[in-house]
Formats: C-alpha cells, structure tokens, sequence
C-alpha cells in the first residue's frame, strides 16, 4: 500500500461521493475513480461499495480508512510539535470563530492586527465546527459548556439570551402583549436541534412562525427589521437602539465564551499572543456578555 492509497481511501470514506473526494484532494472526480479502480485491482479486493446514498466501505475499505486516519492523526501531531517550536511572532494563524462574535467584537481582532502586523491572519466564520485536529484552524473561538478534554483554553465570559425585537414591533403589538402575540422567528425545521418549537408551545402557544433560519445573522437582521422576535445575546441585543427586550431570559441555555487550541499548538508564540490578547480585549465585556445592564 501506498499513503496516496491509504489517502484516497480516507477521503472517499469522509466524503461519500466522487465529487467531493475530488475536490478535497484538488483532482478531477474521474482521477479518483481511476485510483480507486487501480487500488483496488492492486490489492484484489473491493474497497468501497456503489451505493444510492454514495459510496459506503466494505469491511476491507473501513479497515484501510481506520489505519489512514491513525496515520494521519501521527502526521499531524508532529506537525503540530514542529509548529510549535516557532519562535518567532510572524506568519499565518487561522482563527474560526461564529459570525456572532465576529460581528460584536470584531474591534478584538482588529487590534490584535494592530498590534503584531508581521501576523497573518486568517478568520473563519461559521457556526459548524471545524476540526483543529486536521488544521482547519489554529486557534476556535466557540460557545459551549462543555468545550472537551482533546483541547485547552481560556473561558471568556458567559453569554445570556432574551428575547428581543424592534422597537416598531414591540410598540405596534404592545410592550405588555403576550409572547403569543408576535410574531417569532424560529429554527430551520430540518435543524438537528430545533429547540425552539417546543419552548413556543410550552410558553407562546399558537404563536406564529414568520421566518426560519438556521443562520444568525439572517435571523439577527429579521429581528432588528421588524419581521419578528427571537432570542438574542444580550451583549448584541442591549448595544443597539433598535432592538427593544421582552425578558425570558433563557439562563439554562447560557454559554460560555471560549478560545481554544490544541496542546501541541499552545507553546506556539503567535498562537499563545492571540489567546492571551483574547483574555485581555473580552475582560471588559463580561458583564455585557452576562447581560448586566
């Protein structure tokens, strides 16, 4: 076996298709049709069978995907050693972090530019996960109560949800009006955790659904151009004008603020300036974050 065997195995495991594989590995779908058909015959046996949904490993593939993920798990151990013995306060560090912190404190990471101009910084937005095992990123800014043991890292603050909406809303249905009255703007009903629709029929029963969305920043800009109310973070919600509270705190979906990174990359200087800057520029903002008013 070659690793470029062992690499293509991987990759169509992980990606189901032809396509896909292809563009993870930067080649055309037919040249991994054609590697594939030649390990295969290499090896006289089938690795991955045709499958409606994609291709799905047979026993002999899932054993090769296992040892190409073990070996890649060494591989970027290493590399990730290596990285951190960089000495020197300059060259990439790949950030991810949720457009809702991006778009509240995107002051942080402009001074941190400010700050080491000789660092390249590349910022990530999304609020799905990428892997810092396999170098998606350096260094993830994320909301969880349970940030795990595989990575290490300083808790920001907390953040605290409410409910908000526009002022114009508000006043045009009443501020005293009962949540069942606005109009709300709720999870995609094919999200994996669509929480929202049974806290509606426990505390806003019959309430309308307006909009749905999956994606923050559709629902944040829905909520501040009247179309309905939705839960906010209070550090966002209470910093603009526009936007008027109507309490419900949600206290037990509260979470914390985190930025992280893997052990191996925690004595890297330009990791460890931008995890330590983070500490520094959030401390003024927890009482924000934790919704203190």
């Amino acid at each position: 076996m070659r690793w470029e065997d062992l690499h293509l195995v991987l990759t169509l495991a992980r990606a189901r298709t032809l396509q896909e594989a292809g563009a993870r590995l930067g080649v055309a779908r037919t040249t991994v049709a054609r590697r594939l058909a030649d390990a295969e015959e290499r090896l006289g046996t089938r690795l991955f069978d045709r499958t409606p949904d994609g291709f799905s490993p047979t026993a002999a593939g899932a054993e090769l995907a296992e040892a190409a993920e073990r070996l890649e798990d060494e591989v970027l151990a290493v590399a990730g050693r290596v990285r951190g013995h960089d000495a020197a306060l300059r060259g990439g560090l790949r950030v991810s972090t949720l457009e809702l912190v991006w778009d509240g404190f995107t002051e942080v990471f402009a001074s941190f530019v400010e700050r080491h101009p000789a660092v390249g910084l590349t910022v990530h937005l999304g609020d799905e996960r990428v892997s810092l095992r396999r170098r998606e990123a350096d260094v993830a800014i994320r909301l969880s109560n349970d940030p795990g043991d595989a990575l290490v890292g300083r808790q920001l603050g907390r953040v605290q949800f409410e409910v908000y909406g526009a002022r114009a809303l508000v006043e045009r249905v009443g501020r005293g009006a009962p949540l069942a009255d606005f109009p709300w703007i709720s999870n995609d009903e094919r999200s994996p955790t669509p929480w929202l629709d049974p806290w509606l029929a426990a505390y806003a029963p019959g309430a309308r659904v307006a909009l749905r969305s999956d994606a923050y920043r559709v629902m944040r800009r829905a909520v501040g151009a009247g179309v309905g109310v939705h839960f906010l973070a209070c550090f966002d919600g209470d910093r603009d004008p526009g936007l008027v509270s109507l309490g419900h705190r949600l206290t037990e979906e509260a979470r914390g603020l985190w930025v992280l990174t893997l052990p191996d990359l925690a004595a890297n200087r330009r990791v460890r300036a931008f995890m330590d800057h983070c500490v520094a520029a959030f401390a003024p903002h927890r009482a924000a974050l934790a919704g203190a008013r």
